[in-house]
């Protein structure tokens, strides 16, 4: 009589263990891959802030060899130009002033600004000024007699008539510019007034005019060979230099 083999039945623990063990693999391998993007995210996170911060660092040393350049250029062409390359800044000293309620320099005004003008485009076309240099603000200020729209009005015919003085055809021949470089002039400089604002320790010193000197960020150079506005005279009897 043949007898029948009892079969041996696999235990609950037995049959589940196949697929406990294929997800904790599949568990495992998510979590080894998850720790790759992270690491690589970081990688390329931490690279882009090294290049940032290496390209500011080459950006401000650029911009600091042009204006040190420009600083010692000036001073030997006029000894009232001031460069200071801590806010990007050009003055003329006493030469730079206005009398009182008048926007017109002196002739010591205008010597300087002889000078100083082919200096700066000189500067804006050398390999740095091509890379960073964005504009030039003429900046024309006022002392605190009057109201505050008053020297507004004030200062913007200073600034305007400055840049009148470098549009003009007899300063523009005296500075020996060509048609290249008078209308970089165009280009580069722009006349804004600020009234009073960033008095002087006087009156005599406070109505003066600046030059402001202004860069491009890292983030603007893709939108630097747009197009810039040319200045266009408001009030054409401001541009009577004499």
């Amino acid at each position: 009589m043949l007898g029948i083999l009892p079969v041996k039945s696999r235990s609950k623990d037995e049959g589940e263990k196949p697929f406990w063990i294929s997800y904790a693999d599949l568990m495992t391998a998510l979590m080894v891959l998850f720790l790759v993007v992270m690491v690589a995210s970081l990688l390329m996170v931490t690279q882009k802030i090294a290049i940032e911060t290496q390209g500011e660092k080459d950006r401000a040393s650029d911009i600091k060899s042009l204006c040190e350049s420009l600083q010692l250029k000036a001073k030997l062409a006029n000894s009232a130009i001031n460069v200071d390359c801590a806010e990007n800044r050009i003055n003329f000293g006493e030469a730079g002033r206005f009398g009182h309620d008048d926007y017109r320099l002196g002739q010591e005004g205008v010597s300087a600004l002889r000078a100083v003008v082919p200096l700066v485009l000189d500067a804006a076309e050398s390999p740095e000024g091509k890379k960073w240099f964005k504009q030039i603000l003429i900046e024309g200020f006022t002392d605190t007699d009057g109201s505050y729209l008053y020297n507004l009005h004030l200062s913007l015919q200073r600034s305007e008539w400055v840049m009148c003085s470098l549009l003009d055809q007899r300063y523009s021949a005296a500075m020996e510019l060509d048609a290249r470089q008078q209308k970089l002039v165009r280009e580069l400089f722009l006349a804004g007034g600020v009234s009073f604002n960033n008095a002087k320790e006087s009156k005599e010193a406070s109505r003066r005019v600046e030059l402001r000197m202004q860069f491009y960020g890292l983030k603007e150079q893709s939108g630097k060979n747009e197009a810039s506005p040319e200045f266009h005279i408001t009030k054409p009897e401001l541009c009577k230099l004499s």
